[in-house]
């Protein structure tokens, strides 16, 4: 089967620089998520794995210096990860980067047909396991844009301000709606 065997040339790539395949897929995340979804437990959800293994693979990316973790501003129990400057440019030497080149050269109908098709496959895996679907902010039914409270757009559900910034990338409140 195709997706299997591209499965499989990621997995083998996926320990390069030293890294395993769930700590490239923290920094992954944690690059792309909004400043709501760069938590453990948000982290925990995404991967559909266990807190133990999030906690684990956490401490090694902080170990390396690639993340850093501090209390969050408004919930002083609750952890915020970033990436650290190395973290960032580690993400340059991305494995998947190239399969993701390749997926760009497709001509546009190809590339929009393929994104369908992922998107729907996906969700009907998150259905089957009952996993949560971290959209892109802005696809969600509680983003309002150029809301007169915002800067320049807020969240509906979480009352509070969005950035442009904010609004393109991955939250893990994203509800698409009906």
């Amino acid at each position: 089967m195709l997706l299997e065997r591209l499965a499989r040339i990621l997995q083998n790539e996926a320990h390069a620089a030293g890294l395993k395949p769930t700590q490239w897929e923290a920094l992954r995340y944690l690059a792309r998520a909004n400043r709501f979804s760069r938590s453990p437990s948000a982290l925990t959800a995404y991967l559909g794995t266990t807190k133990g293994t999030v906690s684990q693979t956490l401490m090694a990316l902080e170990r390396k210096g690639l993340v850093v973790k501090a209390p969050d501003t408004a919930h002083r129990r609750h952890l915020h990860i970033d990436l650290t400057p190395e973290g960032e440019r580690l993400l340059l030497q991305d494995p998947i980067a190239a399969v993701t080149r390749s997926a760009e050269q497709l001509p546009e109908q190809q590339r929009r047909h393929l994104a369908e098709s992922l998107s729907a496959l996906l969700t009907d895996t998150l259905r089957q396991r009952q996993g949560r679907p971290f959209g892109v902010c802005r696809t969600c039914r509680f983003f309002q844009t150029q809301h007169p409270d915002g800067g320049p757009h807020r969240c509906g559900l979480l009352g509070v301000a969005l950035s442009a910034d904010d609004s393109q990338r991955i939250c893990q409140e994203q509800d698409p709606g009906p």
